[in-house]
Order: structure tokens, then sequence, then C-alpha cells
């Protein structure tokens, strides 16, 4: 049996301030600060909660005026993933720790789905682990799964299980134009998508899932979650952390692009469909963004957005850019592969043509088809 980890729970959190915590957890993490055993939390959002991933467009993914309307709000996660609704129906998880050395981020994520795989199994529901972040029972999914890893070498890992799930709420919250486009959307979503509730057949919601997670977690891993609370300074960079990042419009819009003057190219890699954005002026490129629902956004690709970045755009430049950065090889694509789809978002952009929001693989529980670039 390991060292008891820490076991927290909470209900009714905001966006912003759910979302502080977990990464405010983080801190005990740091490479050079004393051991500690695992945190656990398991928690729910007030109902309702629109959260997109940390490499996802804003506007592409949820439909602000109906936010608004419905007194929904909206924040980023620091992990990856697609889109989600969260509120009473849907247990969050949050497992906090350091970053076992020398894994990927699949087969870290892939390891931890283990605890919610035993948990679930503990209500007579058979999942297992698919795709690049899909917990899947009966063939369709049940939970979605992120991770972030911080420099300080700490992880935040992330699920969404869904207890319960309010279709019509999600479809109008979200931009999911494949559902949307089908005969009868909420037919579509469906056959995609599975909750607890149905899988069992009885009501469940987030709290009443709590024991069952846990008790995967303590069963998978070996240990014994004892119950605890944030301590005084977790908090106090929790609410640091929901005031300055999680409710700013610069972390909302992070990964967001200028429509005017901008242009995109869409760009299928192992990792999922990655969308190119740029803005250019004149001949040069002002400003270079890669979204999509990935787990982890490689480091090079942020390297070849900022080499990117007010450099002419002309084949030699491009290629420049994406040889030095390494961003072809971390997406698993050849390297002209993305040289001609960052040309291909620069000629769009020069030519002005309006660049309305495009998704990339958007909804957590209804990802989009891979397209052809455009």
């Amino acid at each position: 049996m390991t060292a008891s980890w820490r076991l927290l729970a909470d209900d009714g959190a905001s966006a912003a301030d759910g979302l502080a915590l977990d990464e405010a957890l983080l801190a005990r993490y740091a490479r050079g600060a004393p051991t500690s055993p695992p945190t656990l939390r398991l928690y729910t959002y007030r109902t309702h909660c629109a959260l997109i991933g940390r490499y996802q467009n804003l506007e592409a993914e949820v439909d602000l005026a109906a936010c608004r309307a419905s007194a929904t709000e909206v924040s980023r996660r620091p992990t990856g993933g697609g889109a989600i609704i969260m509120g009473t129906g849907q247990l969050g998880v949050a497992l906090t720790a350091a970053a076992p050395p020398a894994r990927r981020p699949r087969e870290i994520i892939s390891d931890l789905a283990g605890g919610l795989i035993t948990g679930l199994a503990r209500l007579g529901i058979t999942a297992v682990f698919k795709g690049k972040n899909d917990l899947e029972a009966n063939g369709r999914k049940v939970a979605g799964l992120g991770l972030y890893l911080d420099q300080a070498g700490a992880m935040l890992f992330h699920a969404s299980v869904l207890a319960d799930l309010d279709i019509d709420f999600m479809l109008q919250a979200l931009r999911i134009p494949a559902a949307k486009l089908a005969d009868k959307a909420a037919a579509a979503v469906a056959e995609r998508v599975t909750t607890i509730t149905e899988l069992t057949g009885r009501p469940w919601d987030g709290p009443a899932l709590r024991p069952a997670i846990a008790s995967g977690f303590a069963a998978a891993f070996g240990t014994d979650p004892e119950p605890g609370e944030p301590t005084q300074a977790e908090r106090a960079l929790a609410a640091t952390l929901a005031a300055d990042r999680y409710s700013s419009e610069s972390w909302l819009t992070d990964r967001s692009a200028a429509l005017d003057g901008s242009g995109s190219a869409s760009l299928k890699t192992p990792a999922g469909l990655a969308r190119i954005y740029l803005t250019t002026h004149g001949d040069l490129v002002k400003n270079a963004i890669v979204v999509g629902d990935f787990n982890d956004l490689p480091a090079p690709v942020i390297a070849m957005e900022s080499a990117l970045r007010w450099h002419r755009l002309d084949d030699r430049s491009v290629a420049a850019a994406v040889t030095s950065s390494g961003a072809a090889e971390a997406l698993g694509v050849w390297p002209d592969q993305l040289v001609s789809a960052v040309l291909q978002a620069g000629q769009q952009a020069q030519e002005r043509l309006a660049a309305a929001p495009v998704r990339s693989e958007g909804s957590c529980y209804f990802p989009e088809p891979a397209r052809n670039p455009a």
C-alpha cells in the first residue's frame, strides 16, 4: 500500500474558481519541493459551466450569446481536450501529483484512466480507454480526459464523467455543427455519448458518483485516500488565479484568431486535426496560432509560432521556421505538409477573406470528423 492520497470533495464550483483551485493544487509537486502523495479532487461545477480545452479557439467552440442568455459561465482549462459542459450532472476529477519521468502524455492519461475504469466497474460498467482522451462504455463516450504538465515537474489530470447530460442544453451552449446539421440533433449526439444514468438504468448525478470513483482510484493505485481540505496557501493562490487568469478576457481568448485579414488552414496529424491561423501585415506574418483539442501542445509548435512572427510569408521563410522549430516532427507530419498549410493560411489572409472561427474536433463529446485542408 502506497502513502495515502489526499481526497478533496466539493460541489457547485464556479467556472473560474473550479479551475483555479485545480491549478493551485499543483504547487506542492514542483521539482525540489518535499515529496507529497497525490491529491485527488472529486467535485462538481454549478449548473452550468462551459469549459474549453487549453488549445482551442473560444469563438469556434462556444456559442457565447447563448451562454450569456442562460447565465452559463465560460472559462478555459489548463488541460487539453475538447469543449465540455459541466454542472451537477457531471463529476469533475482532478488529480495532481509529481509528473512521472520519461512518460508521454498519452501514456500518463492511459494509466490514470485506470482509476475511472475500476470505479465504474464497481457499478457494473465496463469502460475502456480509446482514442486520444476518451473513456468509452458500450462503444460510446462516457468520460473525457485531459492532462497538463507544468515546467516545474507537476501534472494535472482532468476528467469529466457523465453521470447524466442535458443534451439539448449542450447543443445550445456549444457549437457542434455536425450534430446540429443532423435531422435529429439530440439523437445524433446520443449515438456517440452515454451516461451512468443510461448505463445503469437509474438516475445519477456527480455527487452520487463520487464514492465509486474514489474507491476506484484507491484500488487501482493501492492507496487509501484520506479526506482533507485545501491548505490556506492553496486557497489564497486559487483566489489569485481565479481573478487574474481564469476570469480574464486575455486567458479566455488566448488562442483565438483575429478575424480581420486573417486566414486559416487545417492539417490532419496523428495528434488530431490542427488548425493554423495567420494574420498578416502586408507580406509579413503578424501573428501565428495553432489550435486543436490536443492533450499537450508540443513546445516545437509554440516555437514555430514565434519563429513565423514578423517574417516574410514566402516558401523560404516559412520552411526555415518549420525546420528550425522541429514543429513538423513534433506533430508527426512531413515538413512540406506543414509548410503548405501555413502558406495556404497566409494566402487566404492576404486575400483578406473573412475567416470565421473554424472548429478543430471541438466538443469533447461530439468530435468533428477530419476535414481536408481548406
